[in-house]
């Protein structure tokens, strides 16, 4: 058992776990959740795959055909929601990105453990780093179950929620800066400009000197130059990699 002397999040925890199942030198690493949600039966279904040389990472699904969830209607409406948002963060083309039964090759188990996210969004941040490193992902369907299971997430799924939008808006935000970051930087600077031009054009007529108007355009520009300036940062370190 490997412990943390304080809980430092299911991404930390995983990360412990992975640097540690790296040093024995394995074929293939299964993660379920401690929960009891996943069925360790299925766990020869998830690694075939890989065994087989057909994929470097494999998903456990509860959305393709030959899986079965067993949860109350508005669990699997949230389910279905947060694997809306999480798929905002890259073309993974994995139906469940939220699933926390997955196996990995030894040199995807590589790529994991670059993850950056120590929360609830590790699962988001794994998608998004096999399809950056063009690593071969494979969905099998299996079985998770609710019912009879005591609540034992130490974190409401509010907090969930909020790791996970964290995690999402980081992912985009890096890998896309020119769209997520240059063009809003633009239309603010753009305001701005307007807004100083306009300010010109009254002082020049009735020379009142608009005070709050001042602070409105130079805090825009200010925003909107600042927008601009990160994002070419971002973009030259994406480059660069």
């Amino acid at each position: 058992v490997l412990r943390h002397e304080r809980n430092l999040g299911k991404g930390a925890a995983l990360k412990t776990a992975f640097r540690y199942a790296k040093g024995l030198e394995p074929d293939v690493v299964v993660m379920l959740d401690g929960d009891g949600q996943h069925d360790p039966s299925e766990i020869p279904r998830l690694v075939e795959p890989i065994l087989e040389g057909v994929a470097d990472m494999v998903v456990g699904s509860r959305y393709i055909e030959g899986s079965r969830i067993e949860a109350p209607l508005y669990r699997r409406l949230g389910l279905r929601f947060f694997n809306k948002l999480s798929s905002r963060s890259g073309d993974s083309g994995v139906s469940d990105t939220q699933s926390g039964f997955r196996a990995f090759s030894i040199s995807a188990l590589d790529v994991m453990l670059t993850c950056e996210a120590e929360g609830y969004g590790v699962e988001t941040e794994q998608l998004a780093l096999a399809q950056k490193n063009c690593l071969n992902v494979v969905e099998v369907p299996v079985t998770i179950k609710y019912s009879g299971l005591s609540n034992t997430s130490k974190k409401n799924a509010a907090y969930h929620g909020i790791e996970l939008v964290d995690t999402v808006l980081r992912l985009v935000v890096v890998d896309r800066p020119l769209l997520f970051l240059a063009l809003p930087g633009t239309v603010l600077f753009i305001i701005g400009v307007g807004f100083g031009i306009n300010f010109l054009f009254s002082y020049d007529i009735i020379r009142n000197f608009n005070v709050p108007l001042v602070f409105v355009t130079l805090g825009v520009i200010f925003l909107g130059l600042l927008l601009m300036i990160s994002s070419m940062m971002l973009y030259a370190i994406n480059t660069k990699k």
